[in-house]
């Protein structure tokens, strides 16, 4: 903009910034986010933030507004302002983020003279980083091409063709050349990126902009509903049914009857990760203070568990969900592997390091739908390893506001294994045998839980759809709810109205069934199918899945041990 004398100075807020500052700016290895059109510079709050530095790492380049809408109160909001650098124009067109493979060009005066002639190509072709960001491949540049038109159930929406948005002509180089001739692997999951391209709403932004304008409209109808106000009578209800399970407990231990107590702990523990969860997302006050101390003494204090290694996990999970390299909660090789990409060694983003396919996973995973269920029941014995490695190393936030999680949670941890690991299974239970039958009855009966959590996403789509694809529609498209009478809700603690949550993750869970009308009336508006399952029948979806992984881990093993016989032929 040049200069102008006669006008005030313009505040660096209100710079206007191209596409290809932000770029060079992301290229120099600033992390630059897009919220309500402004431009976030957000580096000096990565080691501050309470949900940790990944989660916000996934959004660098991108439009990120119902991402922190839905995780942030308003004040938090508020405060964002000082991040911000500057604003954008129009339609943002997202990048890909660094840390899932983004390659971004250096901005210089010099360099952007030589760049000027593609100008004119951007406006056909989006020179994204797509193209500056990850090597083309057939399957990527098909996923981009959804020439698709159909009409929601309710006809409210028409979904019309479109011509994609992909980067640097990817289309039509595409379609010139002739395509390589693809892995068995890259042929299912072109397979898989093919299917929910036909199932779901067409990429093009139009169509994913109008499906995003009703979703922020949905969000107002649920504000002025009240079904983000707490009803704290309900949690007097859950208050009084901890109380019985855990004296259920302490009556049975105090009779010896070992396995009873172990039975009623485990179900004790079992009711507490719900509210654990809500305070998590900040669902019961919405105040950081005082549900970061009602989760911690919920998880930490009375369960054990860290609420800040949830916290960093859970908060990556509901950006990339159901991604094999970047979602944590799909992440259990050598047990489990519910998708064939997972066979390719993947390099997991959040745990920085390659999942390796190694012996052991080649043999677990085929037989992963027989194990699912015994392996959940000895799933609390992880979550103890992951919530340690996350306080030992230090992986939560250690100044500003939350630097005094971690200290919180460590006295936590002593308090935990105090009363339960010594006054309880040592000090009350005379024998080892007694012991161990009752640790192993009051950790598997929580089995049931880690068959929830894991029920609304392994059955659904794994399948990447690229950087255009709205926050709602990949939310609904990566996971499911599950039918149950609303007596029944106590025993799934808004577990199982997960597609909810995740469009909205911090409205109380009792009042996500109030909620749910209103959600399948926008996914009926917007053309989107709303995956709802029976507890069973979930069960069998998930199962099946498990199963098709396995045979095609079978059929890859065949395969390799077919050529490597063959290719020892060859040598003699």
């Amino acid at each position: 903009m040049p200069p102008n004398s006669s006008s005030s100075p313009i505040s660096p807020k209100d710079v206007v910034l191209t596409r290809r500052q932000i770029e060079g700016l992301i290229a120099d290895g600033k992390t630059i986010v897009i919220v309500d059109g402004k431009a976030l510079k957000v580096d000096a709050w990565l080691e501050y933030h309470p949900g940790g530095d990944k989660s916000i790492r996934h959004v660098v380049g991108r439009d990120a507004t119902d991402e922190v809408d839905g995780f942030h109160s308003l004040e938090t909001r508020q405060r964002m302002a000082s991040f911000q650098i500057g604003r954008v124009e129009g339609r943002w067109k997202n990048f890909l983020p660094p840390i899932q493979g983004g390659r971004f060009r250096p901005y210089t005066v010099e360099t952007e003279l030589l760049t000027q002639s593609d100008n004119s190509a951007e406006s056909n072709s989006d020179s994204d980083s797509e193209s500056t960001s990850a090597p083309g491949t057939p399957i990527f540049d098909a996923a981009e091409r959804s020439n698709l038109t159909r009409r929601s159930a309710r006809g409210g929406l028409q979904l019309r063709e479109s011509s994609s948005v992909s980067s640097m002509s990817s289309i039509s180089s595409f379609e010139r050349k002739p395509t390589p001739k693809l892995s068995h692997m890259d042929a299912r999951t072109q397979e898989e990126i093919e299917l929910d391209l036909n199932k779901y709403p067409p990429l093009d932004p139009t169509t994913q902009d109008e499906i995003v304008r009703c979703y922020r409209q949905l969000g107002q109808l649920i504000h002025a509903e009240g079904l983000y106000q707490c009803h704290y009578t309900d949690y007097m209800t859950e208050l009084c049914r901890y109380a019985l399970l855990f004296s259920l407990c302490l009556v049975f231990l105090r009779l010896g009857w070992y396995s009873l107590s172990g039975l009623f702990l485990g179900l004790f523990w079992h009711q507490l990760v719900f509210t654990a969860h809500d305070a998590g997302h900040m669902g019961i006050t919405h105040n950081f203070v005082y549900d970061t101390v009602i989760g911690v003494v919920i998880a930490d204090f009375l369960g054990g568990l860290s609420i800040g290694w949830w916290k960093r996990n859970h908060n990556v999970h509901h950006i990339v969900t159901n991604s094999p390299e970047h979602d944590p909660d799909i992440q259990h090789i050598p047990f489990l592997a519910i998708s064939h990409r997972f066979f390719e060694s993947l390099r997991s983003t959040f745990y920085d390091r390659v999942m390796t396919y190694d012996s052991v996973a080649k043999y677990a995973v085929r037989y992963q739908h027989l194990l699912y269920y015994p392996l959940l029941m000895l799933g609390r014995f992880n979550l103890y390893v992951l919530s340690w490695e996350f306080l030992l190393r230090g992986l939560g936030p250690r100044k500003g506001s939350a630097w005094w999680h971690r200290w919180f949670e460590v006295a936590g941890h002593v308090f935990f294994w105090t009363w339960f690991g010594y006054g309880i299974v040592y000090r009350s239970i005379p024998d080892a045998y007694g012991r161990f039958v009752f640790v192993m009855i009051s950790h598997m009966v929580t089995g049931p839980l880690h068959v929830q959590i894991t029920l609304s996403h392994f059955a659904m789509s794994t399948a990447d759809l690229g950087i255009h694809e709205s926050f709602p529609q990949k939310m609904l498209r990566t996971t499911m709810d599950v039918d149950c009478p609303a007596w029944l809700d106590f025993l799934h603690g808004g577990l199982q109205f997960q597609a909810i949550h995740h469009l909205y993750p911090r409205i109380p869970r009792h009042n996500l069934r109030r909620t749910q009308k209103l959600v399948q009336d926008f996914c009926d508006e917007v053309g989107i199918p709303y995956a709802l399952y029976g507890f069973v029948d979930g069960n069998k979806q998930v199962v099946g899945r498990l199963a098709d992984v396995a045979r095609q881990a079978a059929i890859l093993a065949q395969c390799q041990r077919t050529v490597a016989k063959e290719g020892l032929a060859a040598g003699h």
